[in-house]
């Protein structure tokens, strides 16, 4: 039998970035463009299948490259939880890489639809492919929408590190993945107003770029024409940074060492140990 190619560490870490990354923003952007070009759904489909497509993402990339998705992540498990600092930029660039091939695939395969809606490719569809404050039409300051990505990101990463903290009530590792999901269909579902809940550099900047390149000429300016582009991407890392800071401030600083024996009422008790505990008290 044929050896199986081993790919190098950081490479095969990086593949896997990228390809997560992509499942995420085939299923995300593709679901805004059926919206919004293709008028099937509204926004709760968008929601949903951000999350899915979240999911998806994860189960693809997470034994190999631990699945971060979003340089937001990769930045906030480098400041707290010792994520090598010379691997940040080559995710965060693999990420930007999956999000851009993403985008360019939906922009192909929605060609037909995106034109028929906005022959000009103008503002009215450049949503599909990147964030906007007020999505487009709201009146929402670029303060409000700075501050929404920091207050989005951090709620994504504080969850993030409680639902994968090993020493707190963690779900199984297979499930991960699915609650993660769901938690940014809680995002999108509550924080989606004011900027449209991007929380991800690599989300927003690879598509924009994209459409960039294939049309949208006015991809890196909002409405209004500020060059709304850089919020996005500063404002996530901000949060991410917070977010985990606070988890880490709030709850993981008092939680049980790996082994330490656990108080009883503290965590859920295992069916069956309840008499046990009893006895023992």
């Amino acid at each position: 039998m044929a050896e199986r190619l081993k790919i190098p560490g950081l490479l095969g870490e990086l593949l896997a970035e990228f390809a997560g990354t992509m499942i995420l923003i085939l299923f995300g952007v593709g679901v805004v463009a059926q919206v919004v070009a293709g008028g099937f759904g509204g926004h709760d489909s968008i929601a949903w299948a951000w999350g899915l497509g979240v999911t998806l993402g994860v189960y693809v990339a997470a034994r190999t490259s631990g699945a971060h998705l979003n340089p937001a992540v990769t930045v906030a498990l480098a400041v707290f939880k010792g994520f090598a600092w010379r691997k940040v930029l080559p995710y965060s660039l693999a990420q930007f890489l999956g999000a851009f091939v993403a985008a360019l695939i939906v922009r192909w395969t929605y060609s037909d639809v995106l034109h028929h809606a906005d022959p000009g490719l103008t503002i009215k569809t450049q949503g599909v492919f990147s964030t906007l404050p007020g999505n487009g039409a709201l009146p929402v300051t670029h303060w409000t929408a700075f501050l929404d990505q920091i207050v989005g990101t951090a709620i994504l990463l504080f969850l993030i590190l409680a639902i994968t903290d090993e020493r707190n009530t963690s779900p199984a590792a297979n499930l991960a993945p699915f609650i993660i999901g769901l938690l940014v269909v809680g995002i999108g579902m509550a924080w989606g107003t004011n900027a449209g809940y991007a929380i991800n550099p690599a989300r927003d900047f690879g598509p924009r770029l994209a459409s960039f390149l294939t049309g949208y000429g006015g991809a890196f300016r909002d409405q209004t024409g500020y060059l709304y582009f850089w919020i996005p991407i500063v404002a996530p890392v901000i949060g991410g940074v917070l977010g985990a800071g606070l988890y880490q401030f709030l709850i993981a600083r008092f939680l049980p060492a790996a082994g330490e024996p656990q108080e009883p009422g503290r965590i859920p008790t295992p069916p069956g140990e309840e008499t046990l505990e009893a006895s023992r008290g």
